[in-house]
């Protein structure tokens, strides 16, 4: 399977059931809607993120569908302007490269600095859809494993309205 295989025990340590996908690399929302077609869950969109001094880092997770203020986001956090985090820290904190951005790279945050936003309306899924660390495959995985997940690695987490 395509992945990182830590992961893969992870999840089946945390007897985490998946359903597994391979495909081309989906390096944009647009590619993913192409081969996301069929699965029945919320498709998610993985964005992270630094504050302007570089000591805090986000992970923000929405509906792939849905647009992120940025601007909101800021002023909400107070934590001065975001940017896109470098490949560089992709790697540091999530190990993984750009275009397989994944909540599943917290398995790599030992030091838990990533903080997770999740957009309310994917409480709406049952079942959600994230890259094993590589953009050419998908797992999807029930909300209350993905749950389970999140958890194990002690991330802090909440969910927030995303406009």
């Amino acid at each position: 399977m395509r992945g990182q295989p830590e992961l893969y025990s992870l999840l089946d340590k945390l007897a985490i059931q998946y359903e597994y996908h391979e495909h081309p690399p989906l390096a944009t929302i647009e590619d993913a809607k192409i081969h996301w077609v069929n699965y029945n869950s919320g498709r998610c969109k993985n964005i992270f993120f630094r504050n302007h001094k570089g000591d805090r880092h986000y992970l923000v997770i929405l509906e792939h569908l849905r647009q992120l203020n940025i601007r909101d986001l800021e002023k909400r956090l107070k934590q001065g302007k975001l940017t896109f985090a470098s490949d560089q820290r992709l790697k540091k904190y999530l190990g993984v490269e750009p275009g397989s951005v994944s909540p599943f790279g917290l398995i790599n945050d030992s030091d838990k600095q990533v903080h997770l936003f999740i957009d309310e309306k994917l409480n709406e899924f049952d079942r959600l859809t994230f890259h094993p660390n590589i953009n050419t495959a998908s797992l999807v995985v029930s909300k209350s494993d993905f749950l389970k997940f999140l958890k194990y690695t002690g991330n802090t987490y909440e969910f927030i309205r995303l406009y």
